[in-house]
C-alpha cells in the first residue's frame, strides 16, 4: 500500500504541475511536509474542472456524480482504484476534511453544467462552493488540526479563495461566454459589459483582498510565503485588468509575464512582500 500511496501523490503532482505553472510554482513556497497534501487538494478539484470544461460528452453530469461518489467512498474504505481520488483521501482523512467541504464543491461544479448567468445569490453560492471551501480545505492542512486557529483564519480564508476566482473570471469573461455561454457576474451582462460594471467587479474583488490580508500574516510558517506569493500575484493580475480597457479585456486574456512572476517570487522569498 506504500507504494499506492507514493504513486498516487506522484499523480497528484503531475497533475498540478502541468495544469498550473503558476499555483505549482508559488507552491514550492509550501513547507516540504504539507507540499503533497497540497497537491492531492488541487489534483481533484483539477478533474472535477476538466469534466466540466474540458470534456465534451453528453455524460459529464454522470461523470461528475460519479466522481463525487468515488470520493465518498474512498474517505469510507481509505482506498480509492482512481489514483487522484486515492491521493485527495489520503490528505481529507488526515486533516478531517469532510463532505461539509466536499459536497458545495461538487454542487458549485454541477452548477457550471446548466447555468450560464447568475443572480446574486447563485454567483455567491458558486462562489463558496467553487473557491471558498477550497481554501477552507486548504487551510485545515495549514492548521494541522488547531481548530482554534482555524476559526480565527477562516474568513480570511474564504475571502482569498473568492477573490482568486473573481480575478479568474474577469480575466477569462471572453473565453467563459464565447466557448461556454457562461456569464458568471451578477452584474450586467456579457454584451452590456462596461467601465461600470467593471469598476464594481474590482471594487468587490478589492473587498475580499482587504480582509484576506488580514489573515495571512497569522498564517502558520508552514504555508504563509506560499499564500502571499499567490496573493502577491493574483493583485498584479488585478492590477493589470483595472489599467485595462473594457475592449481589451473583452478580446484577449490579460496575464502577468513570467519575468514579473518570477520577480514576485523572488521578493516573497527574500521577504521584501
Amino acid at each position: 500500500m506504500d507504494d499506492y500511496n507514493t504513486s498516487s501523490r506522484l499523480a497528484s503532482k503531475i497533475v498540478t504541475e502541468t495544469f498550473s505553472t503558476s499555483f505549482s510554482s508559488a507552491s514550492k513556497l509550501f513547507s516540504k511536509a504539507i507540499r503533497p497534501d497540497i497537491y492531492n487538494i488541487y489534483g481533484l478539484v483539477r478533474v472535477a474542472d476538466e469534466i466540466v470544461d474540458s470534456y465534451q460528452g453528453s455524460n459529464a453530469q454522470q461523470l461528475l456524480d460519479d466522481l463525487e461518489s468515488e470520493t465518498y467512498q474512498a474517505l469510507e474504505y481509505q482506498f480509492s482504484p482512481n489514483i487522484i481520488v486515492h491521493a485527495f483521501m489520503l490528505t481529507a482523512i488526515k486533516f478531517n476534511i469532510s463532505k461539509e467541504l466536499i459536497s458545495p464543491f461538487f454542487e458549485s461544479m454541477r452548477a457550471d453544467l446548466t447555468a450560464k448567468t447568475f443572480t446574486k445569490t447563485s454567483y455567491q453560492k458558486y462562489i463558496y462552493g467553487s473557491a471558498e471551501v477550497v481554501g477552507l480545505m486548504c487551510l485545515r492542512v495549514f492548521c494541522a488540526g488547531d481548530r482554534i486557529l482555524y476559526n480565527q483564519l477562516k474568513s480570511g480564508a474564504c475571502s482569498l479563495g473568492a477573490a482568486f476566482q473573481k480575478v479568474n473570471f474577469l480575466r477569462d469573461l471572453q473565453d467563459d461566454y464565447n466557448t461556454r455561454g457562461r456569464y458568471y457576474f451578477p452584474v450586467g451582462s456579457y454584451q452590456t459589459f462596461g467601465e461600470a460594471e467593471k469598476r464594481l467587479i474590482i471594487e468587490d474583488i478589492n473587498n475580499d483582498f482587504i480582509n484576506a490580508a488580514r489573515a495571512i500574516n497569522n498564517l502558520p510558517l508552514n504555508s504563509r510565503k506560499a499564500t502571499l506569493a499567490a496573493y502577491a500575484y493574483y493583485q498584479a493580475l488585478l492590477k493589470q485588468l483595472r489599467s485595462s480597457s473594457v475592449e481589451k479585456i473583452i478580446n484577449q486574456r490579460i496575464s502577468v509575464s513570467r519575468w514579473h512572476k518570477l520577480v514576485l517570487l523572488l521578493r516573497v522569498k527574500l521577504g521584501l512582500l
